[in-house]
């Protein structure tokens, strides 16, 4: 087995872990976490703030601003924007894993979703644009474009299914998912 750890990629830290068992076997796995530098400093900036005044506040009992908020007020901010939302965005991630007969997409800590191999009619990397396509990253319907399950960038594997529908999913490595999925759907003949 190999593993990849991050690289840097355009200016940014591309957080992938990938394994491939035994060459063209059609296992693969990636892991991709928020590492966009525009998301932690929207993440960070109310947590410092949150942070600040639970400390100046009901730590040092010096009160935050003009018009101070009661010191559970400021607890309860913090819980949740100094605390629970930085803690959400390090374990938000996108894991795609291909192996036996199923694509699976776990975007944690909230949803899954499980693709039989059989159901997959059409499977290619492409390269795609994010907010034109699909109104930006995340887990999105568009019509016309289908489901998009994303966490950064503008790579991925467009997959088309049994039924007609569309389906992308983002990736730091298509080349070597789609070569994993079509890997599998040769051993998987309809």
């Amino acid at each position: 087995m190999r593993q990849r750890p991050g690289a840097v990629v355009a200016g940014a830290l591309v957080s992938t872990t990938m394994t491939l068992s035994e060459p063209n076997a059609g296992h693969y796995r990636e892991v991709q976490r928020v590492t966009q530098l525009w998301i932690w400093i929207i993440v960070l900036v109310p947590t410092a703030i949150a942070w600040w005044a639970f400390v100046q506040q009901v730590l040092l009992s010096k009160p935050f601003g003009i018009n101070p908020a009661p010191d559970v007020a400021v607890g309860i901010i913090w819980v949740v924007f100094g605390l629970a939302f930085p803690l959400l965005i390090l374990a938000v991630n996108l894991r795609t894993e291909v192996r036996g007969d199923v694509v699976r997409l776990r975007f944690l800590p909230l949803w899954s979703r499980a693709i039989a191999v059989s159901d997959v009619r059409e499977c290619q990397a492409r390269t795609y644009r994010p907010i034109g396509e699909y109104w930006g990253w995340g887990i999105r319907w568009t019509p016309g474009h289908g489901w998009c399950y994303t966490i950064k960038g503008n790579r991925g594997v467009q997959l088309t299914l049994a039924d007609g529908k569309r389906l992308l999913i983002g990736s730091n490595r298509p080349e070597q998912l789609a070569e994993a999925i079509n890997s599998r759907r040769a051993h998987n003949p309809n």
